[in-house]
C-alpha cells in the first residue's frame, strides 16, 4: 500500500476521501479522520498563510506515511495539506487511515498527524484582523512532546 499524499491551495472533501479509500474494499472494517481547521484565535486572526517547499514537505510525508504503513497494517492512508492563505474556519490539513480493524486506523491517523504537526516543513505566519502582518509561527513544546510517546 502506499499512501495518497497530496499538498494542494484548494480544499478537499473529506466524505470523496473516504470513499475513494473505502470504495470496493471488503477488507476496510474502519476508517478514522482528522481533519484540522484554521482558528480565528479568540477573533484576532483574519487569515493563517502557510508556505512549504515543494518537493522536501512531500518527501517528508512519505516519510511519516512510510513509518505509520510499518508500524500498523493499514489498508488506505490519505494526507492532504493545504498552503497558500487559508481563512478561519477553513480546513487545512486531512489524514485519513483505513484498516481492517479500529485501533490500526486510531492509533496511525494520530501518529500521522503528530509527526506532521512537528516535522513537515511547512511555516504559518498570522494575519490579524487589524490589517497587520502577523508573525512566523513558532512551533509548540507540546507538539514536541507528543513525539515522544510514538518511540
Amino acid at each position: 500500500m502506499t499512501a495518497e499524499i497530496r499538498i494542494q491551495q484548494d480544499d478537499f472533501d473529506l466524505s470523496g476521501e473516504i470513499r475513494r479509500l473505502t470504495e470496493g474494499r471488503a477488507d476496510v472494517g474502519g476508517v478514522v479522520s482528522f481533519t484540522g481547521y484554521c482558528r480565528d484565535e479568540g477573533g484576532a486572526l483574519s487569515a493563517l498563510e502557510l508556505e512549504h517547499y515543494p518537493g522536501m514537505a512531500e518527501e517528508e510525508i512519505a516519510r511519516i506515511c512510510t513509518e505509520a504503513e510499518e508500524r500498523w497494517a493499514l489498508k488506505g492512508l490519505t494526507v492532504i495539506h493545504r498552503y497558500g492563505k487559508i481563512l478561519p474556519g477553513e480546513q487545512i490539513v486531512l489524514v485519513v487511515a483505513a484498516s481492517t480493524h479500529r485501533r490500526a486506523a486510531f492509533e496511525a491517523a494520530e501518529f500521522v498527524m503528530d509527526f506532521l504537526k512537528s516535522r513537515a516543513p511547512f511555516w504559518k505566519k498570522e494575519h490579524d484582523v487589524d490589517g497587520n502582518e502577523g508573525s512566523w509561527v513558532s512551533a509548540r513544546d507540546e507538539d514536541e512532546a507528543a513525539l515522544d510517546r510514538w518511540d
